[in-house]
């Protein structure tokens, strides 16, 4: 299964605390990452991480296009709704190809908690069998 982690500047150092909860999973999956999500995750964790341009430079389209691909089966997006960031637009586009292609979404610890926790119990084994048709 292939994750894309994104989060804001103010999101990176949980992003790492939950990466480092999970590196067990998440050491069994696909990681892609904006530039510095995935710098600060691949530092903080050991994880191997295929790191994209930042994204306000072009790293958030990538993703985006993976995405509308189905390259990317699950986005974890710790987002800080209390101080937006410039390029919020462009991280809209990440939201609602999520929702055009059925992609599982996190913008809060909680929600990838329960993403992660469904990944490991099975619950997503849904995603390999779309990928495959």
């Amino acid at each position: 299964m292939t994750i894309a982690l994104v989060a804001h500047d103010s999101k990176k150092e949980l992003m790492v605390q939950f990466c480092t909860a999970y590196r067990k999973i998440l050491s069994e999956q696909t990681l892609i990452s904006t530039a510095a999500t995935g710098r600060v995750v691949a530092e903080g964790t050991g994880l191997p991480v295929q790191r994209f341009l930042p994204g306000n430079r072009g790293g958030n389209e990538q993703i985006v296009a993976r995405i509308a691909c189905d390259e990317v089966d699950m986005l974890l997006f710790f987002r800080d709704p209390i101080n937006p960031s410039p390029s919020e637009g462009n991280e809209l586009d990440l939201l609602r190809i999520c929702d055009v292609h059925n992609v599982p979404l996190a913008t809060n610890i909680a929600t990838a908690e329960a993403l992660i926790h469904g990944l490991e119990n099975g619950d997503l084994d849904w995603r390999a069998l779309l990928n495959a048709s």
